[in-house]
């Protein structure tokens, strides 16, 4: 045989295998994922969350509320299941029914799910959420009721939409800036325009913007996530809306039509939009940060190749003590919010009711691919905790706050030792006790990291 048969013979069979085979990434592992979205938006006037000085229900919509679902399949069976909405938190009551109507629904470990929020103010009260908040009458709380079965059974069926039918899908991960967010107990909020021209802002901030962006495989947008650490407090008023962070996703999905944008807010217990208190800085805000999570597209992105390892603790934080009769006492001749505290906790003593001693705060990693890690804590976390672990394990951690349970605010051992809002408030939730006990920092920090090296370990994490 001569050399030009030879050659002949050797390219029909490299076409023979292309075209059996296709090209060689085909046969690759790859992510598979789904998504989906519904609407929640009350469509009865019922009580809005956040704000202890409403007086009355909600009066229309801004904007819709929604949930959106990702998620996330290896090629090894592995499931993660990322929720977003526009509520304020999920209290530990609904948090358990959710995770537990999963696991019978779909086979869903608690570790596999992650159950976020933007926080926005002016989304509606839930089931056993803040009730001490408002002057709630029978048929405000009836109507929270209803909405709060109706919101449990359309997040079920947006994630059995999402489980369906995922699809092969390219995972990228990134990193941007937006800097509206301020520390709001370093500077006083009518002071921030000027402080801000000076460059003389205090206190500690993380401007950071994390971004997942998932593709088809011909390098479609299919969805972006990202997170940023503030408050969704721009607005005060009675309309419906998903504040900054609804502003960011309408303005990123009009531009990126087809593609599904979802948000979660990262520790930002202690950082406002500022300033604050109109349409037009919201709509401002969040196409700031639309911009910035396109800023991190057209960038170099890294790769997250198909990989996912998930943990979860139910951290034991303790109360530093329960009230005594007589601090109910006192309470309880106080108008408004703590009033209403004292009053409920008082009859719960005198009717011999156990209070409880401690709460346990979930706290959650998964590792996506070789090393992206994503680290949630439940409550309102304060800045401290992002600036602590993205040092510790690297600037490219992404950090949630307000994940899975929000039952308070979650000091830093420096919010717990300076006092303040942030350092308690647990009138405005409920919660039997008036301050963390001491050393809760190290609690939650060294169950981050039990959780790191147990996703990061050969052994399954689940």
């Amino acid at each position: 045989m001569q050399l030009r048969d030879v050659f002949r013979l050797t390219i029909v069979a490299l076409l023979l295998v292309v075209f059996v085979q296709g090209p060689a990434t085909a046969g690759e592992p790859t992510w598979k994922v789904g998504t989906a979205t519904a609407k929640i938006t009350p469509q009865k006037s019922m009580w809005l969350s956040g704000y202890g000085g409403r007086d009355h229900p909600s009066e229309g919509t801004l904007h819709d509320l929604w949930v959106k679902v990702l998620v996330l399949e290896t090629p090894d069976g592995q499931r993660g299941v990322v929720l977003t909405s526009d509520l304020l938190g999920f209290p530990k009551g609904m948090y358990e029914e959710l995770v537990a109507a999963m696991k019978e629904r779909f086979g869903l470990e608690r570790s596999q799910i992650m159950l976020t929020v933007s926080h926005s103010h002016t989304s509606p009260v839930l089931r056993h959420a803040l009730y001490d908040i408002y002057p709630l009458d029978d048929q405000q709380r009836a109507l929270i009721e209803e909405y709060s079965a109706g919101l449990e059974k359309t997040i079920l069926a947006t994630v059995a939409e999402a489980l369906k039918s995922p699809t092969p899908a390219v995972l990228a991960g990134g990193e941007g800036t937006c800097t509206f967010a301020v520390n709001r107990r370093n500077n006083p909020a009518a002071k921030v325009p000027e402080l801000r021209r000076q460059g003389k802002l205090r206190g500690p901030s993380d401007h950071g913007v994390s971004v997942l962006a998932v593709k088809s495989p011909g390098g479609d947008l299919r969805a972006v996530l990202f997170g940023y650490a503030c408050h969704c407090t721009t607005l005060s008023s009675y309309e419906w809306s998903g504040d900054y962070a609804g502003f960011a996703q309408l303005a990123f999905q009009e531009k990126h039509p087809g593609a599904q944008a979802m948000f979660y807010a990262g520790c930002g217990a202690d950082q406002n939009p500022l300033p604050q208190r109109s349409v037009e800085l919201c709509r401002k805000y969040g196409q700031m940060l639309a911009t910035s999570v396109d800023e991190v597209l057209t960038g170099p992105m890294r790769p997250i190749e198909p990989g996912l390892r998930m943990a979860i603790e139910l951290v034991d934080l303790p109360f530093e003590r329960n009230p005594t009769k007589e601090e109910l006492q006192a309470m309880a001749a106080k108008r408004g919010y703590q009033g209403r505290w004292g009053k409920r906790l008082l009859a719960d003593l005198e009717a011999g009711r156990q209070f409880a001693t401690s709460h346990p705060l979930p706290v959650q990693v998964w590792r996506l691919g070789a090393d992206q890690l994503w680290i949630t804590i439940g409550g309102e976390v304060v800045v401290d905790y992002s600036l602590l672990l993205k040092k510790k394990y690297g600037p490219r951690t992404w950090v949630a706050g307000y994940t899975n349970d929000v039952m308070a605010y979650i000091p830093s051992d420096r919010v717990w030792k300076e006092g303040g809002y942030e350092s308690g408030a647990f009138c405005v939730y409920g919660l039997p006790t008036q301050r963390w006990k001491e050393g809760i920092e190290g609690r939650i920090t060294a169950a981050v990291e039990r959780l790191v090296k147990k996703v990061n370990s050969p052994a399954p994490a689940r």
